[in-house]
């Protein structure tokens, strides 16, 4: 499958390399094309720069949001919260319309210092500004409750543990799970929420998340859902 992954961070790299290691044909979309190459200095979490990332995954390519987006089947939006919806209009309206979105992103504000709140929470959610904003799209919140790596490798986590989906189109939340179940997850333990306005509760999940993770000193942890 062709497949853009918008945003050259940490995330988006975790996601790229897993994809093109499977046999996809991978695009990362970014704002432009030669800073993001010449880029030199690591994320703010330590990832390489891009260029140097992409050492290890030759066939994976760079082009604009626009261009990636253009020839892909599906999307990915693994941009930060704030740059979401400013990155997604750069890659097109018209780009977008008909296709899988697979919404990565979280509403984190860092305004105030660390660790960051959210920019829109309780009646609303970043997920459903993206759907609102690009009606024609098929927006899938999914992922974005767990530490990068364990997206794509939930053996990081020792035991059954969740990942969940939230979505008005069915079958594109089918053909996420597909995807989903190529990168290890069991399809019994991936929950659809259901519609697109569960991603409020995903989403305000990142509160707890981000202060479990400086409790544990560790991301490698994840949600399991055991019902009576």
């Amino acid at each position: 499958m062709n497949i853009a992954v918008l945003g050259t961070g940490v995330v988006g790299q975790a996601l790229a390399g897993k994809l093109s290691t499977l046999g996809h044909e991978v695009t990362v979309g970014t704002r432009d094309v030669e800073t993001t190459l010449a880029r030199t200095e690591p994320g703010v979490i330590g990832n390489p720069p891009f260029a140097v990332w992409r050492v290890d995954y030759p066939d994976v390519g760079l082009a604009t949001a626009a261009d990636a987006a253009g020839r892909a089947e599906l999307i990915v939006n693994a941009t930060n919260g704030e740059g979401s919806i400013p990155m997604l209009e750069l890659a097109g309206e018209e780009n977008l319309a008909g296709k899988v979105l697979i919404d990565v992103s979280n509403p984190l504000d860092f305004s105030q210092g660390r660790p960051p709140s959210l920019f829109v929470s309780n009646t609303d959610s970043l997920g459903e500004q993206i759907q609102r904003r690009f009606p024609d799209a098929k927006v899938v919140k999914a992922l974005q409750t767990m530490n990068c790596d364990v997206m794509v490798d939930p053996s990081k986590v020792p035991g059954e543990h969740d990942v969940f989906l939230c979505g008005e189109d069915a079958d594109a939340k089918r053909r996420v799970a597909d995807l989903l179940e190529s990168f290890g997850w069991p399809a019994s333990r991936i929950r659809d929420l259901g519609g697109i306005s569960s991603a409020r509760g995903t989403e305000m999940y990142l509160a707890l998340w981000l202060r479990l993770w400086g409790a544990l000193g560790t991301g490698y942890f994840n949600i399991a859902v055991q019902a009576a």
